[in-house]
């Protein structure tokens, strides 16, 4: 039996674009999971977690845990690279608008006036990234009390780089991967925002099958241009007004 369609999770995002466009003429269902591709609609569907929702989450917990003190924060911000993919920039971008600060222009990061940001740093989206970006940041400014990480392992970078500082910083990330939850159970980090990539694939799946029995094209979820597999707030330290659940449920919900 001919295939009747393919996911994807690009790395680059635009040049992907003309095969794609190949295989879509060669009528095949052609899915990008995660990331979108740019623009979006190279692809027939995008299931994926609201990136801006997950950074949004993680400002808006540290910006209540910090309470009238966020007025004073001293924030490093671990990105991933400076191509600036999309889910770097929403998840940032996310992150700074929960907290309450202006982003200048949403489509990037990097160009806010904030002085409370003391810089942004790229990772690499691991370990030995968060421990050499969290350096450069410390020598910047030995204050920084806040630290918003791209994902995980950067996170994991940054504690240790704080840690050999003697230092301590409210520390929170994006992925909800079972190594980062168990972060938040230790204390290594605050909060992070859970995606479910599992259940971007799963979907994927059954809408292809959908699609070869009947050609239904899945649909985007309402209000957006991508299917939102859906993202919790995963901490233990519970703030006001910030809908979260515990270490113990993420741990059941994790991944990787």
């Amino acid at each position: 039996m001919a295939p009747k369609g393919i996911l994807i999770t690009a790395s680059d995002t635009k040049a992907i674009v003309d095969s794609v466009k190949s295989a879509r003429e060669a009528g095949l269902l052609v899915i990008a999971l995660d990331t979108p591709l740019e623009p979006i609609d190279a692809a027939d569907a995008t299931f994926a977690t609201d990136n801006f929702k997950a950074g949004l989450l993680i400002g808006q917990w540290a910006a209540a845990k910090m309470g009238d003190e966020a007025a004073n924060a001293k924030i490093a911000m671990l990105d991933l690279a400076i191509s600036q993919p999309s889910v770097d920039v929403l998840r940032d971008q996310g992150f700074l608008t929960g907290f309450g600060i202006d982003t200048v222009d949403i489509a990037k990061w990097g160009d806010e006036t904030d002085p409370r940001i003391v810089g942004n740093e790229v990772t690499a989206g691991n370990e030995e990234g968060g421990l050499k970006a969290m350096e450069a940041l410390l020598a910047k400014n030995p204050d920084i009390n806040v630290v918003y990480t791209i994902n995980e392992p950067s996170a994991a970078g940054a504690y240790e780089a704080l840690k050999a500082a003697g230092k301590t910083a409210l520390i929170v990330s994006v992925d909800g991967g079972c190594p980062g939850v168990e972060d938040v159970k230790s204390g290594v980090i605050g909060a992070t925002s859970q995606q479910y990539p599992l259940l971007m694939a799963s979907l994927g799946i059954e809408a292809i099958a959908k699609f070869a029995a009947d050609g239904t094209r899945p649909a985007p979820t309402e209000g957006k241009d991508f299917f939102d597999t859906g993202v919790s707030l995963i901490t233990d330290q519970a703030a006001e007004g910030v809908e979260s659940i515990d270490s113990v449920k993420g741990l059941e919900l994790c991944w990787g």
